[in-house]
């Protein structure tokens, strides 16, 4: 498909991206945080099938602006900037892993630019999102042998940070854990990340954690929420917070791990359709 590239201000900087399709509006909001946005690029592609699909790089990272205060409501003016940009008065949002979370702050604060919100395998908002037992699995689910390096590089983290490359380390001995089936795992693409932009969002994400919680049953737009059933990330994470949104649903999807689209294509679509009741 056809890509148009497009440009979003900020005060501290222009947010760059693509689109693509045609139909309904939606925005996609890519995981990390931290995370170059191209990985999100077939989920993009999916849902293009029946939709005008925007896609840009959150901040920290180029092509969009480096700088910024990473907290929760300047990424959510940050998605209002791209809607304004792109001339949307409302969008449907799709976002995963932290997207989804954001996509759930983005449901509570501005309702009126949303048409629904589908989450793909969120970190959730009721308790502690299932980040614990998120963290958790993710090292059960480790190959033979790759526990010493990652204690390693974990102490390190923890002392004196890591480096760019010790943080794409990091990722690729994690990489066969975000599956449904580990052993099975396709090989890890390039991945561009921004460790700044990860630590000050991630202790903002736990900071805000008890607000989107008690803001959850005040959300007023459509929700729909997509976990895979292999994913490290506890599938309660999702559907505990679809329960305490009135009217969202959860969805299971067999097979699945963490990256929804890859271990089963067509799913998220799948989901889209019945978020906005599409019956072709």
């Amino acid at each position: 498909m056809e890509r148009t590239p497009f440009t979003a201000a900020t005060a501290s900087g222009d947010l760059a991206g693509w689109m693509t399709g045609d139909g309904p509006p939606v925005l996609a909001l890519h995981g990390g945080p931290g995370l170059g946005f191209e990985y999100l690029d077939d989920v993009v592609d999916e849902v293009a099938v029946r939709h005008r699909v925007a896609t840009f790089q959150q901040r920290g990272l180029s092509p969009s602006v480096i700088e910024g205060a990473f907290t929760i409501a300047e990424a959510v003016d940050d998605i209002v900037a791209v809607l304004d940009a792109l001339g949307w008065e409302t969008a449907y949002l799709v976002g995963h892993s932290w997207g989804g979370h954001l996509a759930f702050h983005a449901a509570a604060a501005i309702p009126d630019r949303l048409a629904g919100v589908l989450a793909i395998d969120p970190l959730g908002a009721v308790g502690d999102g299932g980040a614990e037992a998120f963290g958790a699995e993710l090292v059960a689910r480790l190959k033979p042998g790759s526990l010493p390096r990652l204690e390693e590089l974990a102490a390190k983290e923890e002392a004196e940070g890591l480096s760019l490359d010790e943080e794409v380390e990091q990722l690729r001995l994690l990489w066969p854990s975000y599956f449904a089936d580990p052993a099975t795992a396709p090989e890890m693409p390039p991945v561009r990340m921004a460790p700044g932009s990860s630590e000050g969002l991630y202790g903002e994400v736990v900071a805000r954690l008890p607000d989107v919680e008690a803001a959850l049953p005040s959300i007023t737009v459509p929700v729909g929420v997509l976990v895979g059933e292999g994913s490290p990330m506890p599938t309660t994470a999702g559907s505990d917070t679809a329960e305490r949104i009135p009217g969202a649903w959860s969805h299971v999807e067999p097979g699945a791990g963490h990256f929804v689209w890859i271990e089963s294509p067509g799913a998220v679509l799948a989901a889209m359709d019945r978020l906005t009741g599409h019956l072709g």
